[in-house]
């Protein structure tokens, strides 16, 4: 992770603490969205081996319900870890969350090895993981962004998203390099564990990281207030966050997790073309993520916010039409390359901006779960809900507008009527 060189410049006490906490915080967010990437990428085999039926749209939507479920159980990780990240530090609540999230998926023996036991250990997984994945976020997002000096949030901030989608990077372009190494058979009985394992590699960085970095300026002055204050307190604050998050979790896991699926089905790609194409989709979103942060510490995050908003509801249906045309990688991937580019915008200038919503006291417990809670609804099913509005209406393009556009629209109003906040202090 070499973008902590370019947050502050080394040679201050100060300087030192924060990029090496933006460091610690993204290794996590890394490792949690590395895990769930590959299992959005490679879920046509997890379909296979843990689903087996003799209808593949019906396996399919079981892997993606598997999916799903462990984001129901974030809700409940952003009340219990989120809470803990507001009365005993961020910190605290960030090596717990990396613990959980180390179980790994690649160890599970499949339905044909134990039967019925297969789905539903991997269901357990799923929840354990979902728990972590709930408090893991927010608090994350916090100990970022109050690390960061007050001009330079927006920045700050973007490595939270730049951690989340290189983690999905880092996780298609492993699925990409193993369907594209080895044969469907070989990935089918053991090919498609490798990239699970490899994943507990980035758990010993991300402990030792977490251990050795400091509390946050901010929360230590606040630290009292967490426990004083009621914490129902926030839940109006924690309704905001849940409505900005709507239409930013929906674009994520619509356009990134599910496309692969998409395109392999509708666009005439091959796998490990759409894996390909989406992994360069994704580098594209990397590298446009903090340029769209920082310039958010300039010019604001609203206009970046809804910038994203309107330009992905409106063009998500041309686009999509397009695709299903069977022009193949030639179209697809330029179009990736787009919505990446777009969806940026609000993951630029986004972690900032739902973090100024709340106090330092209430911060960790109500993003984390408004934010959590909007995900387990909306975000984590979306493939689920793409694929069955595909089967239910007959239109590959039906999720465009049943589905992205009416998110656009609520987390606009959501964002139209709140505050600037950049440049502003943190309360």
């Amino acid at each position: 992770m070499a973008e902590a060189s370019v947050l502050a410049a080394p040679g201050t006490h100060v300087a030192d603490k924060s990029n090496k906490a933006v460091l610690a915080a993204a290794i996590g967010n890394l490792l949690e969205w590395y895990d769930f990437g590959v299992y959005a990428y490679l879920a046509g085999l997890i379909a296979t081996k843990f689903f087996p039926n003799s209808d593949p749209t019906a396996s399919l939507l079981a892997a993606f319900a598997a999916y799903g479920v462990g984001f129901l159980a974030r809700p409940l990780g952003g009340i219990v870890i989120g809470r803990l990240g507001d009365t005993k530090g961020r910190k605290t609540a960030l090596v717990l969350t990396i613990f959980l999230m180390a179980v790994g998926l690649g160890l599970l023996p499949s339905y044909e090895a134990i039967g019925v036991w297969a789905p539903i250990l991997l269901v357990a997984l799923r929840i354990v993981q979902g728990l972590a994945a709930g408090g893991e976020w927010g608090t994350s997002t916090a100990f970022m962004v109050e690390w960061a000096p007050q001009n330079r949030r927006g920045l700050f901030g973007s490595f939270q998203q730049v951690s989340t989608a290189g983690g999905s990077l880092l996780g298609s372009a492993v699925a990409a390099i193993m369907t594209s190494s080895l044969s469907q058979a070989a990935m089918l009985d053991w090919g498609w564990r490798v990239p699970f394992l490899l994943g507990v590699l980035l758990l010993f960085v991300g402990v030792y990281l977490r251990q050795n970095v400091d509390e946050t300026p901010t929360y230590e002055a606040s630290r009292q207030a967490a426990v004083d204050q009621p914490v129902v307190a926030g839940l109006p604050l924690g309704a905001l966050a849940f409505g900005f998050t709507i239409f930013w979790t929906i674009a994520y896991y619509t356009l990134l997790a599910w496309m692969p699926s998409f395109t392999q089905r509708f666009a005439g790609l091959t796998p490990s073309q759409a894996l390909w194409s989406n992994t360069i989709g994704l580098i594209a979103m990397v590298i446009a993520v903090p340029v769209w942060g920082a310039l958010s510490d300039r010019v604001g995050r609203k206009p970046l916010l809804m910038a994203s908003a309107i330009s992905i509801g409106l063009l998500s249906y041309p686009q999509f039409s397009l695709m299903t045309n069977g022009t193949g990688l030639a179209l697809v991937l330029p179009l990736q390359i787009l919505f990446g580019i777009l969806l940026a915008l609000y993951s630029g200038a986004g972690p900032a901006a739902i973090s100024e919503i709340f106090p330092t006291h209430l911060r960790s417990t109500w993003m984390s779960s408004g934010y959590a809670l909007a995900v387990a609804i909306f975000g984590g099913f979306a493939p689920f809900v793409a694929t069955w509005l595909i089967q239910v209406t007959g239109s590959p393009v039906s999720p465009t507008y049943l589905y992205l556009l009416p998110s656009a629209v609520i987390s606009l109003a959501v964002i139209w009527r709140q505050k600037e906040t950049a440049g502003t202090k943190l309360s």
